[in-house]
């Protein structure tokens, strides 16, 4: 099977998003997404009978299989006092950022 990204087509692909690789990046790159996309094509070769619903992953999770959430709990960091001491400036065991100011668009 050819590869479906030819080096001018992966090029063209690194210029639009602005990525600066090496050759030898480049190559590697390409070839990664070549057998990711072998890949796909394969698994689409497996038969699927009618009927079977897609799904968005493997485990279906219905209400009465879902595990329970946990419930939100805080609790105090033994190490909060630690961290707020880096800050550069801290108010009421917080720490105090600086306006960014902002203009209209």
């Amino acid at each position: 099977m050819p590869d479906e990204i030819t080096p001018e087509l992966f090029a063209q692909l690194a210029e639009l998003a602005a990525l600066e690789l090496s050759p030898e990046e480049s190559d590697y790159l390409r070839r990664e997404l070549n057998s990711e996309l072998r890949a796909i094509h394969e698994l689409e070769r497996i038969p699927i009978p009618d009927g079977v619903p897609l799904a968005s992953h493997g485990v279906t999770f219905t209400p009465d299989l879902q595990p329970a959430l946990r419930p939100d709990e805080t609790r105090a960091s033994a190490a909060a006092e630690a961290i707020l001491k880096q800050a550069p400036e801290m108010g009421e065991g917080y720490f105090v950022v600086p306006d960014i100011p902002h203009t209209e668009l």
